[in-house]
């Protein structure tokens, strides 16, 4: 739907050609997926800060017993969470560095994107 309507706004269709990399840089849109990531980021960097008896982190470190269902494994939140932070570089204690975090995690401003 993002890049529909951009598009629109631009008066471009498909057949134009015209890469969405190229119309999100022409408005200083970020991607949906970097704007997620950092929303995630922010919220885990909450939770690690949070008291140990905050809800929010005895839900995140609640261990399920069963078993899953057959078949390859839903990706969960803690896994991605993961994947984030492998991408970024950072750790947990990071997390307790306030300055530290706002600066690595807030990376879906178009103004720091590589072009090309």
């Amino acid at each position: 739907m993002e890049m529909r309507m951009l598009r629109w706004t631009q008066g471009l269709t498909r057949l134009d050609r015209v890469r969405n990399d190229d119309l999100r840089a022409m408005f200083g849109v970020a991607p949906i997926v970097a704007k997620m990531r950092e929303a995630r980021l922010r919220w885990y960097g909450h939770v690690l800060r949070s008291d140990d008896n905050s809800v929010a982190k005895s839900a995140m470190n609640i261990t399920v017993e069963g078993r899953r269902p057959r078949g390859r494994p839903k990706t969960r939140w803690l896994d991605r969470i993961e994947e984030d932070m492998r991408l970024l570089k950072l750790t947990d204690e990071d997390a307790f560095n306030r300055g530290k975090w706002r600066n690595h995690t807030r990376n879906a401003d178009p103004c720091s994107w590589e072009h090309g």
